[in-house]
């Protein structure tokens, strides 16, 4: 006779009904259940070195395949050290379900070992986060975390369970698996929005990460290219339109947001990136008119005033907007002057690009090293950035070929969660290169978990760009006061002995033309390979805006 199952394997199978198929993890008896109704039902288990690492990767399992990623944390500080990957999962919209152990319910309140109320720590940065009732509500609870997580404005969930309601025996559950309905648009609102397409001389069309998370990217390309307005991508917005495109005018986003009199922003905030949703102004233009549209009435803007907006299924939305500009009489010609303006100042940006992504200054430029990263990246290649000044270079040098390939920390800017989303895009794109772009700074967050990338087999092709320093901060600070505290790393550090100490492959380069074999070598090695490359640290990325 089948043993009865426990409230574990109850989790597990009505996750298993949400698609998840991996399980991230860091081992702890508080959770103990869940590990076996995986062990039961096949879920692939992946344990990490550091939990913030298993739920960046769930995050970014849910940011590249668009199904809901699943951590699994022990109790206390299994769950504290999970925070800063919650917290970006919420800033990015990822849908996240966190299963957090909980000290036992038996002894709640005598002192047992890591009992802690977690709830309330998540509450401002998930969109639900609760305690199960017990074993015989499992499976409620658990459908409950995943409709929640997914239903728009997408966001992660806490829910942790009380570790005797855990091996308690619960009943089968049949998951409905309900998916959100789509949010119809206003038709009236993109009424109003072409009306300003058609009267506008200088148009702009940001396209955003949730255009991708929202399965989008075929209508927004579409709608672009049929009314022929150029695109500044944002996010994982990059690769919409591929390398390449005439409309892709990223490397004209100065002059486009500073004359733009009519900036429609798509599946992204009006934050820092995109000035706060402050356009034109510049070199006597008049403030641009400003349109948002976002996959929820919670996402629209309220800090800025917007001359339209309007929410629902983005792709909805485009098909829709497409359709109205078709009534409101758009005509491409009438801004045809300014697209070709934009396409020739992109153009000559990026010719101007050449001599130093060719230079052979000693020590290296770090624009060198995405002169040689291009020259090898596939176009399926999957391109992860986590640092400051290094991986700047990579948002304005690297441009996507294909949607879905693009992966940084998103608004929050949370340096450490590159080993978590290689091992999360190595699983979701075995086929795929994954390359990991690392700050020397940001290495000292997670490089531990190169460990797991060895144990788990997933090669990953990690650069570092080595400065010796905080150079986000340095530099600032030494226009600021003239000098800099707290910014000094060691110059030259073997990260790259860390990863072969650990299992991988690595070499350290230190002249401009090495940088290219090596990056071959480490392609070819089939193991966790970091090329470590002394960069000049006199060299800051010329950044307009510190975020603030």
């Amino acid at each position: 006779m089948e043993s009865p199952k426990h409230a574990g394997d109850i989790a597990v199978a009505v996750s298993q009904a949400y698609g998840v198929d991996t399980m991230f993890t860091l081992s702890g008896g508080h959770v103990f259940p869940l590990y076996d109704g995986a062990v039961h039902q096949n879920m692939r288990i992946l344990d990490v070195r550091h939990e913030q690492s298993a739920v960046f990767a769930a995050e970014a399992t849910a940011r590249l395949t668009r199904r809901p990623g699943l951590a699994v944390l022990t109790a206390g500080p299994g769950v504290t050290n999970g925070v800063s990957g919650v917290a970006t999962a919420h800033f990015n919209g990822s849908p996240v379900v966190v299963l957090g152990g909980r000290a036992p319910r038996s002894r709640w309140g005598s002192g047992a070992l890591q009992e802690m109320d977690h709830p309330p720590l998540f509450e401002t940065i998930t969109k639900l986060a609760f305690t199960g009732s017990g074993a015989d509500s499992i499976g409620q609870d658990v459908e409950m975390a995943f409709r929640t997580a997914l239903a728009p404005h997408r966001g992660p969930v806490f829910l942790d369970v009380h570790m005797d309601d855990l091996f308690g025996p619960s009943a089968e559950y049949d998951s409905e698996t309900l998916t959100p309905s789509p949010l119809e648009p206003d038709p009236d609102a993109l009424a109003g929005i072409a009306r300003l397409i058609a009267e506008a001389e200088r148009p702009l069309l940001v396209l955003g990460s949730d255009v991708w998370m929202d399965r989008a990217e075929e209508a927004a390309r579409d709608f672009a290219e049929e009314w022929r307005l150029p695109v500044v991508p944002n996010g994982q917005g990059r690769g919409i339109l591929p390398a390449g495109h005439e409309l892709l005018v990223t490397r004209a986003r100065g002059l486009a947001f500073s004359q733009a009199d009519l900036v429609v922003v798509v599946g992204t905030p009006l934050d820092f990136r995109l000035a706060y949703g402050w356009f034109g102004g510049k070199e006597g233009a008049p403030l641009a008119r400003v349109v948002h549209m976002v996959d929820a009435p919670s996402q629209l803007a309220t800090h800025t005033g917007l001359s339209g907006s309007a929410s629902g299924d983005l792709s909805l939305l485009f098909w829709g907007l497409g359709a109205a500009c078709g009534t409101a009489g758009v005509n491409p010609k009438a801004y045809a002057p300014w697209v070709t303006r934009l396409g020739e100042t992109a153009a000559a940006a990026i010719a101007e690009d050449a001599p130093l992504l060719e230079s052979a200054a000693d020590p290296i430029h770090p624009m060198r090293i995405y002169g040689e990263l291009n020259k090898v990246l596939a176009d399926d290649a999957v391109v992860i950035g986590d640092g400051g000044d290094f991986v700047s270079y990579a948002g304005k040098y690297v441009e996507p070929r294909r949607p879905g390939s693009w992966l940084d920390p998103g608004p929050y800017g949370c340096l450490g969660t590159g080993l978590g989303y290689s091992i999360a895009a190595r699983l979701a794109r075995p086929s795929s290169q994954v390359v990991l772009l690392l700050g020397d700074g940001a290495a000292g967050f997670s490089l531990m978990d190169v460990d797991t990338l060895v144990r788990h087999r997933l090669p990953v092709v990690m650069i570092c760009g080595n400065n010796g320093m905080w150079g986000l901060e340095k530099h600032p600070m030494q226009m600021l006061y003239g000098y800099d505290v707290a910014a000094e790393l060691q110059p030259q550090c073997r990260y790259d002995q860390v990863v072969t100490a650990l299992g991988g492959g690595g070499e350290l380069v230190t002249s401009p033309d090495e940088i290219g074999p090596a990056l071959r070598r480490a392609f070819d090695s089939g193991v966790p390979y970091l090329v470590n490359i002394a960069t000049d640290p006199a060299v800051a990325y010329p950044r307009t805006t510190s975020g603030v």
